[in-house]
């Protein structure tokens, strides 16, 4: 097993979506920034509970800030921080625009604006999108990825739709951490469990234990800086080959030429996660846990990818590639290209989205067609690209027009349109291992190099050079060039990272590359599938160069037809099927080739003499080239033994069927098979005419299919208008429902309040009376329903109606007084039982400042004071 390699602490890690490199000194502020985490938490309908539950249970750690995004309805006042502040030890605050960022404090956004951070600082603007189909919450984890990448924390607590998948994606694939509230505590869950679903959460509990667990990963040595230091020690060697090791064996695949800092830093991640200490307990956990071997095969994968991502350089690939591709197009076979590691195909329809703009632009006819093949090692997300359907979260970046020419409005997800998913073919494909597609006009490899050792990279390289035609192009990603390969490409744009083919005289043929998944499938095989090469000397060098100019296309194929190696043109007449990568002869061939092949194929291993079918028509894919085939058991080196070998010789159509001037009398046995060439040729005759009666057939059924599709075209437009209606109806809906919780807290505090007052006002031993501005009786307290026989059914009625045990006929001109001077009275009276009272009459202030009625007291005093009146000071 090859030794995964570990930088110096000098060496600049590689820049890419992980890269936390930067040129020059950090200021204090930056640095502080860098250190500290922070923690976006989304939630919605249903969220202010466990919003509550979560804070109630966060302590101060100096590492840790927290940012709330709510869906709040824009035209109300927000009241989100002074609920939370009840509960929170932390400080909260509502967000102003420009607000740093500091630990131990909890920032709330406010109602109508979309909220990002920027080395930070928090940013608000104005949302775009009209109501009904804002995302705030995956507007703010995009931001907070690209910020603060390993040291975001996303949290998606209670809430309708899917608003924080797309952003859970973005801090995975930054190396942040994602944790989700468990659905079953949800009051409306579909929120966190769209996330759960597509895998996205690292850890899934109720919401008082988030904190904590929180606080666990932030805690640990998670970056435990293996990747900088200085120099490699046997533990860590031997713990990480070890993991290599075993992801190779559960998964089969090899990522032992990946850069070792990549690996090392999801390595981290997910010790962080376990709270192990030790890259080797790691090793032990994941050789005990085959599901944790699958989530670090996924997430070394780094499916970073997005609609239109870079902008700029996709209208440049437009501009320089698409454009002259469509304007000087006049074949019948489409056009073809290749998007590598695809992830979730969001850049192969891209691709075909950007193609359809150019056909658009350019006024040609529909005819001229782009076939793209998109493949990735992930079966997962291949299977998620052949859906076509994502997150509306996932299209936030792209202009309102992009979505309503090329996706249909599914409710909680957008679907591509039949005509750009009918332009991919998706397929599982290890690009370091499996046979290439050929014959390509386009190759697209944005952002895999970045993370691969530079001897893989000059590999693909090379390996992308050969698929190409040429005039194909290649498109990187923009932190990654063709390097030290200038003579294989030109840059015709290097911002936007796109380069043209060159030829090269000197152009290696291309050799199958080895599959380390046949060959762990196949342990027992001895046929070889690779042929051992060395250093090219000049004959060497000579041999190629006659071969790849002069000679005939060849294939050298194993005894059950798998490619050995490919030499000359023989791409001319491959291709690969449709599904998983199969390098195999009879599924490559073209079908024209496939039935002559399939017979011939077998002779040749039944007999040491070249079989020879001569005349083989391949058709409109090669502009209606007529092939010889020439197939040769091989008996000599021992090595190859078993082998057979396909030559594909272009025959000259005046050619009496004998095969070429440049090849007649070469051929052993050729004279000798012309009649039966010709015979041949007959068969051929009758079936190309049944294949013509199945494409008359199938144009039949093509007629039918369009009609289908023109009444289903019509049903989907209406069903759109409904969804967007629907969905702007949930938004406000969604909207409402958190208004609601936060009104009804504000009931609760003042149905606390109230019965705070009353337990107050029942328990002293003062009688109180309050009036109102008419002078009518609002509230009262026991001792005063004594002086003034009072019933709660008195509520509302004049103060001059009720009869009183009080002697001060006055009372009602003393208040009417009050109430226009705004100063207080005082009085002693008595009562008809010879009791004294102390008798104070103020006005009645509410919170703002403003006058609402009276307030009259009256206090028992000794029975030796004598009943006098005071006046105001």
């Amino acid at each position: 097993m090859k030794t995964a390699k570990i930088p110096k602490a000098k060496r600049a890690r590689a820049a890419g979506p992980e890269s936390d490199a930067k040129s020059g000194a950090p200021t204090a502020e930056e640095s502080t920034h860098k250190r500290l985490s922070v923690v976006g938490i989304g939630a919605s309908a249903g969220g202010l509970e466990p919003l509550e539950q979560f804070f109630q249970n966060v302590e101060p750690t100096g590492t840790l800030a927290f940012v709330v995004v709510q869906h709040l309805d824009p035209t109300h006042k927000g009241m989100l921080a002074d609920i939370l502040r009840r509960t929170s030890a932390l400080p909260v605050s509502e967000i102003a625009e420009g607000m740093r960022v500091v630990a131990d404090h909890v920032y709330v956004i406010p109602p109508n604006k979309n909220l990002s951070i920027v080395n930070g600082t928090l940013r608000l603007t104005p949302p775009e999108a009209r109501r009904g189909f804002r995302l705030p919450i995956d507007f703010f984890l995009r931001s907070l990825a690209e910020d603060l990448g390993p040291l975001s924390i996303g949290v998606l607590l209670s809430g309708m739709g899917s608003d924080g998948t797309s952003g859970f994606r973005a801090i995975r694939d930054a190396a942040g951490a994602t944790f989700a509230q468990e659905p079953a505590s949800a009051k409306f869950d579909a929120m966190p469990r769209s996330a759960i679903d597509d895998g996205l959460a690292d850890v899934v509990a109720k919401p008082n234990e988030l904190p904590s667990r929180i606080i666990d990963y932030i805690a640990r040595p998670r970056r435990a800086n293996l990747a900088e230091r200085p120099e490699p020690d046997a533990k860590l060697l031997g713990g990480l080959d070890r993991i290599v090791g075993l992801l190779r064996s559960a998964t089969r695949h090899d990522f032992s030429e990946y850069k070792s800092s990549t690996v090392i830093r999801r390595i981290e991640r997910r010790m962080a996660l376990h709270q192990l200490d030790d890259i080797e307990d790691y090793a032990r956990y994941l050789g005990e846990n085959p599901s944790e071997a699958e989530i670090l095969f996924k997430e070394l994968l780094i499916g970073v990818t997005a609609f239109f991502r870079d902008p700029l350089a996709w209208e440049r690939l437009k501009a320089d590639v698409l454009t002259p591709l469509v304007s000087t197009s006049l074949r019948s076979p489409p056009a073809r290209a290749w998007v590598t590691a695809c992830s979730t195909g969001e850049e192969a329809y891209t691709l075909a989205m950007a193609f359809r703009e150019v056909v658009d632009e350019v006024g040609k006819d529909s005819k001229v067609s782009l076939q793209i093949f998109a493949t990735d090692l992930d079966p997962e997300a291949i299977r998620k690209a052949r859906i076509g359907a994502y997150p509306i979260g996932s299209t936030a970046d792209v202009s309102a027009a992009r979505v309503d020419r090329f996706f249909v409005d599914e409710g909680r997800s957008l679907r591509v349109r039949d005509e750009i998913r009918r332009m991919v073919v998706f397929a599982t494909q290890n690009v370091i291992s499996d046979p290439p597609f050929t014959r390509l006009d386009l190759v697209t490899c944005r952002n895999l190099l970045i993370y691969l050792d530079p001897e893989l990279q000059n590999r693909l390289i090379r390996l992308f050079h050969y698929t190409l035609n040429d005039d194909g192009a290649l498109f990187l990603g923009s932190a990654e060039t063709v390097g030290s390969h200038s003579q294989l490409f030109t840059a015709t744009d290097t911002k936007s990272r796109i380069y043209k083919k060159q030829a090269t005289p000197l152009g290696a043929p291309l050799e199958a590359p080895s599959s380390l998944i046949r060959s762990l499938d196949r342990p027992n095989e001895t046929f070889p599938t690779r042929i051992a090469s060395s250093a090219p000397s000049v004959e060497a060098i000579a041999e190629r160069i006659l071969l790849q100019r002069f000679g005939p296309a060849a294939v050298l194929v194993g005894p059950s037809g798998d490619v050995l190696y490919l030499g000359g043109r023989a791409g001319v007449y491959l291709e690969l099927p449709y599904g998983k990568a199969n390098w195999n002869i009879f599924a490559m061939a073209l079908p024209e080739l496939r039935q002559a092949l399939t017979t011939a194929f077998r002779k040749a291993l039944a007999t040491k003499t070249a079989i020879v079918v001569p005349r083989v028509a391949v058709g409109p894919t090669t502009k209606g080239v007529v092939v010889d085939l020439v197939l040769q058991r091989i008996d000599e080196p021992a090595q190859l033994r078993g082998a057979v070998m396909i030559v594909f010789v272009e025959a000259n159509n005046a050619s009496d069927g004998a095969g070429s001037p440049r090849t007649k009398g070469k051929r052993p046995s050729a004279t000798k098979d012309v009649r039966g060439g010709l015979r041949f040729e007959a068969l051929e005759s009758e079936l190309h005419a049944t294949r013509e009666d199945m494409q008359r057939s199938q144009a039949e059924l093509t007629s039918g299919n369009e009609e289908l599709q023109s009444m289903n075209e019509e049903l989907q437009s209406a069903n759109e208008e409904l969804t967007t209606s629907k969905e702007e109806l949930q938004s406000m809906n969604e909207e409402l429902q958190t208004l609601n919780h936060e009104l009804q807290a504000k009931v609760d505090d003042f149905s606390r309040a109230s019965n705070d007052m009353k337990n107050l006002l029942d328990s002293t031993e003062i009688a109180i009376l309050f009036l109102d501005d008419a002078l009518n009786i609002r509230r009262f307290t026991p001792q005063a329903a004594l002086l003034i026989r009072l019933i709660p059914g008195d509520i509302g009625r004049p103060l001059a109606d009720l009869a009183s045990m009080v002697e001060y006929p006055s009372l009602e001109d003393d208040a009417r007084e009050v109430q226009r001077t705004l100063a207080f009275r005082e009085r002693t009276v008595a009562t008809r039982d010879g009791r004294s009272f102390g008798v104070r009459i103020m006005p009645y202030r509410t919170a703002d400042n403003r006058v609402d009625g009276l307030v009259i007291t009256f206090t028992r005093l000794p029975a030796t004071t004598a009943p006098k009146a005071k006046e105001p000071s």
